[in-house]
């Protein structure tokens, strides 16, 4: 170890996760963390992925809450747990007392009583209720404030809007004759498809978003709610997976790693040497240039773009924003192009005031672009999430691509969250195809956090010079990072994208360290002029760029989970530990000679420091008989097995 605590390897802060407390309520098993209940199961089946109570402020920003007087009392079968939540922001200052019980019979009770102790603005205070991912397609019937009845489903495909109003209760089945119901007290409900943001859910929330938002709080408004789970029906024995972790692999292939590239930084700074070689070693296929094409500097940012593309051996991908003026706009970019001459792989076209590109500009842009080079495809889409390409669908039939971006921190921030919304960029593509007529697919960018605001209905508070702007994460140097990186190309793979465009090259946003180092140390610790250990995963995976990837599945995901690439003779296997634990795996369908890789705690200063020496150094060679291997993963780690063919 070096000067980098073993957290801010982990995770990138020293701040600790919240413990996790695992409960029962008599069948039911769950977890309670920081004043929230998640994963509550009957069995293996997960019946209700969380409740919490949600404080949001006028542009939709999340006001966390701190917990005090915490009272657990936790029985084999039955717990009863209280806490005061204080959320205080800016002019924002809400309190409100928490209880959550759980019976021997199956009951879990979950009631809040709030008062606010300020005047403010908000968008909501309320709870929101997560039915999980595996309820798609399954039937569910919704009781309404009226008392009335509707029978209907979980959407299968990503639903656009909401895709049940008006509700007091949700129950569906969760195993052959038990039924589980969801009563909500205090407000009217109204479910949206939280899938549209990579969450792992559907999210059924208060107040309904049809009424006026936002809504000022007077001093003094009590706030009270509360959130009931039944179970109906005999229920069985039920017993819960094996503690043995497996992944297993088959020879069904999957997908294929898409080409895959970077953002240039936004920080502005051109690349060093240094940085240009350690680019050139991870096999990138384009650089992501944002050129706002109204903006005084957009040339020094298309020409800075256009040199470092050439640079580390790359094309461009462009994403062109215009405004109303873009036939002057695109004018003045055929002038750069002909001077600059440089190799294009796409075009995306977006529009300054529009969240999903229109036909209009999609054509104006082909209009001008297309004597340039006519083999470069043109595609549109949305610079921000999924969501809004889902409501507003692209025009496919002027199109060569639909593209969209995406990152997994709109509703929830912690780590366990952050990688539940892995497997739901399958999803996502899945339901772009929906509307996309077989056009391709492009993911681009996908980063850490929100890149800016679609639904922001004022400006953003200025940010102190003592903290984080909101669009930097510290895990984003972290092996969790690295982890995360790993989970999101293999998901995306399995979605058959053709293209995906990660983080930045270099600075807080980017894949490695500025020659100078984090401008806040004591809130970003990085080793200056060093790579993150997210670095090593796309170094890794460039090695397999349009390789096959072969199906595989975890036994829990949310522990361990990877990506195996097949090409030729050789096979890379790539497994993340995503906690704080050291995971025992068992992986099945393996055999023969592998070298063996770990990047941990124990070793990522020393990868980061010294990327190069670090990548020329061998590894330690494991021979699998029996068609099964056994590993113990240490926490956060991500390991490399390489076949003898690799």
């Amino acid at each position: 170890m070096g000067d980098l605590s073993q957290s801010i390897l982990y995770y990138g802060t020293d701040t600790q996760p919240a413990e996790q407390i695992p409960l029962r309520a008599g069948p039911l098993s769950l977890i309670y963390e920081d004043g929230t209940i998640r994963y509550v199961k009957l069995g293996d089946v997960e019946v209700l992925h969380q409740v919490y109570s949600a404080v949001r402020d006028h542009n939709w920003g999340t006001v966390p809450g701190v917990l005090s007087d915490i009272k657990m009392d936790i029985q084999d079968d039955s717990f009863s747990i209280t806490y005061t939540s204080a959320h205080q922001q800016n002019d924002i200052h809400f309190v409100w007392t928490g209880t959550i019980t759980g019976g021997s019979d199956g009951t879990i009770t979950f009631k809040k009583e709030g008062e606010a102790l300020s005047t403010f603005q908000r968008n909501r205070i309320g709870f929101c209720v997560l039915h999980p991912m595996n309820c798609a397609g399954l039937d569910c019937t919704i009781l309404h404030t009226d008392d009335s009845t509707e029978e209907g489903a979980f959407p299968l495909h990503i639903a656009p809007h909401q895709p049940f109003f008006d509700i007091r209760s949700i129950t569906h089945e969760a195993i052959p004759g038990v039924k589980v119901e969801v009563l909500m007290e205090g407000n009217t409900f109204e479910m949206e498809d939280q899938r549209n943001w990579i969450d792992a859910s559907y999210k059924t929330y208060c107040t309904p978003l049809g009424l006026p938002f936002p809504v000022t709080v007077e001093n003094g408004t009590k706030i009270n709610q509360t959130i009931t789970l039944k179970l109906h029906g005999t229920v069985p024995d039920v017993h819960a997976q094996s503690d043995t972790l497996a992944f297993n692999i088959n020879d069904e292939i999957a997908g294929k790693i898409p080409s895959i590239g970077l953002g240039s930084a936004s920080h502005g700074k051109p690349l060093t040497d240094t940085e240009i070689e350690r680019l050139k070693t991870i096999h990138l296929s384009h650089l992501r240039v944002e050129v706002r094409l109204w903006e005084h500097n957009a040339e020094a940012v298309f020409r800075q773009a256009v040199a470092e593309s050439q640079a580390i051996g790359t094309t461009l991908e462009i994403a062109l924003f215009i405004s109303d003026k873009a036939e002057e706009e695109l004018s003045t970019l055929r002038k750069w192009l002909d001077a600059l001459q440089p190799e294009v792989s796409r075009w995306l076209i977006f529009h300054k005031k529009e969240k999903s590109t229109s036909e209009k500009w999609v054509l104006t842009a082909r209009g001008h672009l297309k004597d340039y080079d006519k083999k470069i495809p043109i595609g549109a889409g949305t610079d921000a999430f999924f969501t809004e390409l889902n409501r507003e669908h692209p025009p496919v039939d002027v199109l060569d691509f639909v593209t969209y971006s995406t990152n997994p921190q709109v509703h929830a921030f912690d780590n366990a969250s952050l990688t539940e919304t892995l497997a739901v960029q399958t999803v996502t593509v899945e339901s772009a195809r929906q509307f996309s007529a077989d056009k391709p697919i492009i993911v681009s960018p996908v980063t850490f956090k929100m890149r800016w605001n679609p639904n922001a209905t004022g400006a953003p508070p200025p940010v102190p010079e003592d903290e984080l702007p909101p669009q930097v994460d510290p895990r984003q140097m972290s092996l969790f990072g690295a982890g995360w990186a790993l989970g999101s190309i293999r998901y995306l793979a399995e979605g058959d994208v053709e293209s995906t465009t990660y983080f930045e090259t270099t600075g807080w946003l980017g894949v490695m360290e500025t020659e100078k180092g984090s401008p806040l140390p004591e809130k970003f610790e990085s080793i200056a002029g060093g790579v993150y250990p997210m670095y090593h995963v796309f170094a890794d995976v460039g090695d397999f760029i349009g390789a096959d990837v072969l199906s595989v599945n975890s036994s829990d995901r949310l522990k361990v989970d990877g990506l195996v690439m097949q090409k030729g003779n050789a096979q890379r296997i790539m497994l993340a530990n995503y906690t704080a634990e050291i995971q025992s795996v068992v992986i099945n369908g393996v055999s023969g000679k592998f070298t063996f890789r770990s990047l941990d705690a124990s070793n990522a200063e020393a990868a980061m420091s010294s990327p190069k020496t670090y990548r020329a150094a061998g590894g330690r060679v494991v021979e699998v008989a029996g068609g099964e291997l056994k590993l113990e993963l240490s926490p956060y780690a991500v390991i490399r097995l390489d076949s003898e063919g690799s």
